[in-house]
Parts: structure tokens; C-alpha cells; sequence
């Protein structure tokens, strides 16, 4: 009767451990030194900027507060042409990141695959890799006008080479004794591509597909600095000769909570997609 009570005991203590567990992660997960410091710091920094720009120690010109900051996200968001401004750039962003994607991608695979190829072609890559890309948004801005065929070519370009160089690498990175255990397996070349080249290589790939919207987001307003009709870089163009620093501030914001915002949605597809990389990383 002891056993079975002590048994018993410890079954209702691990029911109300297990009850207790998801409401006590949810807060340990905010409660982590790191974050606690992080956001700290966060407040720390804005309350000195906001200090210092009270003071009048910088002038609003150079850096304006915070409070005028967040006070000008609201005027740019509100403004009539803004959503035309902020589709525009989305769209560039999101064909020049594709064509990236899809020659960058495609590209590597070929020459991480082929020997001949990588040898041939892939020191003219790095070749062109190695110029500024900046160098080209008045070239292309000739070639294609002031629409927005230019700067989706500009934001192409500038992140081709995180995707091919990713994709490349990661193909390569398979060990010669897996392909030799799928070899005695009789498996054909396209059976070790599908099934253990490719999925070795997707980290890689989603890293450079990650870094390759970065990049392709610069590419574009890089370009819409060089002339454009439309754009949020044509904003701050704008705001930036009538000295409005407080709007261009908010449209820099605006432009990095995008940024943040789409690349947590490349994140997670990553983390799904490549599902298995979590107990390598220990997630």
C-alpha cells in the first residue's frame, strides 16, 4: 500500500509539473538574461538620444528624438502617395529578389555539380563579384529607364552572388564517404542529388537566399537614389532636400521594420523547411 501511495504521489506531482510547464516557459522564455539586457540597453539608448536631443546637444537637424521620429512614422504613413511609394519598392524587391534566387540558385548547382563548369565559368563570377555593384545603378538606369525595370535588375545583381556562392558551397559540402555509402546502395546520381546532396545543402541555401533579400532590398534603393518616379528612396530624397530629418528618419525606420518583417518570414521557412537542422543548432 506504501509503493502504491508513494507511486501515486509522484504521478499527481508530475501532472501538476506538466501543467505548470507550458505557463512557466512562456515566461522564462522573456525572463533570459539576454533579452532582459538587450531590451535594457534599448531603453537605456533611447532614453539618452531622447535626453541629449531635449538639451539641444544635437541638433534636430543632424539627429532628431526619438518622440519626433516616432511623431513622423505617423506623418509618412498617412501621406496619400505612401502606399503607392512603399508597393513600388516591395515590387522591385521581390522580382529582383526571385531572378536572384532562381539564377543564383541554378547557377550554383551547376557548379557545385560539375567540375567543368565550376572551373570554366566560376572565376568569371567571382571576377564580376569583386566590382562595386553601385558602379552599375547609373548604367542601368540608362540601359532601363526610371522605371522600375532598372532597380529590379540593380537589386538582381546585387544578390546573385549570396545565392550562388551558398548553393556551391553547400553542394560541395556532402563527404565523399556518404556518396559512397549511396553508391554501394546502387543509387543513381540523381537519387544521391535528391536525397543526400540537396538536403546537406539547403542550410547553406536558405542562408544565402536570406542574405540575398538583404541585399536585394539595398540593390533597390541604392537605385531609386540614382533617379526614379516612385519609391520610398525617392521619399527620402525628397524629405532629405527640404531638410525634413524627422521624416527621413521614419522612412529609414519604415524601410528596416520591412526589412525585419520579411526576413523573419525567410526565417521560419527555413526553420520548417529544414526541419532537421533544429537539433544540430540545439533549438
Amino acid at each position: 500500500m506504501a509503493i502504491a501511495s508513494g507511486a501515486h504521489e509522484e504521478t499527481a506531482a508530475a501532472a501538476r509539473v506538466g501543467a505548470e510547464e507550458p505557463a512557466t516557459r512562456g515566461w522564462r522564455r522573456f525572463a533570459r538574461p539576454e533579452l532582459l539586457f538587450s531590451v535594457g540597453f534599448l531603453v537605456v539608448a533611447l532614453a539618452g538620444w531622447e535626453t541629449l536631443s531635449r538639451l539641444e546637444v544635437v541638433h534636430e537637424i543632424i539627429l532628431p528624438a526619438p518622440s519626433q521620429i516616432l511623431e513622423a512614422i505617423w506623418t509618412v504613413v498617412t501621406l496619400e502617395n505612401f502606399t503607392r511609394e512603399l508597393g513600388t519598392t516591395l515590387l522591385e524587391v521581390f522580382v529582383g529578389f526571385l531572378l536572384a534566387v532562381v539564377l543564383g540558385v541554378g547557377i550554383g548547382i551547376l557548379t557545385g555539380t560539375f567540375e567543368l563548369f565550376r572551373k570554366s565559368i566560376y572565376p568569371y563570377i567571382v571576377a564580376f563579384q569583386v566590382i562595386p555593384k553601385v558602379v552599375f545603378a547609373p548604367i542601368f538606369l540608362a540601359w532601363f529607364g526610371f522605371g522600375i525595370e532598372s532597380k529590379i535588375v540593380m537589386a538582381a545583381v546585387i544578390a546573385f552572388f549570396p545565392c550562388l556562392i551558398n548553393t556551391a558551397v553547400g553542394l560541395r559540402a556532402t563527404a565523399e564517404d556518404e556518396v559512397m555509402l549511396m553508391r554501394s546502395y546502387v543509387a543513381t546520381r540523381g537519387q544521391i542529388f535528391l536525397k543526400l546532396t540537396l538536403p546537406k545543402a539547403l542550410p547553406f541555401i536558405f542562408a544565402g537566399v536570406k542574405t540575398a533579400f538583404t541585399f536585394a532590398l539595398i540593390g533597390a534603393i541604392v537605385a531609386e537614389f540614382v533617379g526614379t518616379y516612385h519609391g520610398l528612396g525617392l521619399l527620402i530624397q525628397t524629405f532629405t532636400f527640404a531638410l525634413q530629418m524627422d521624416l527621413v528618419f521614419a522612412v529609414i525606420f519604415i524601410i528596416s521594420a520591412t526589412g525585419i518583417i520579411l526576413y523573419a518570414v525567410l526565417d521560419y521557412l527555413d526553420r520548417k523547411i529544414v526541419f532537421w537542422r533544429r537539433g544540430e543548432d540545439g533549438l
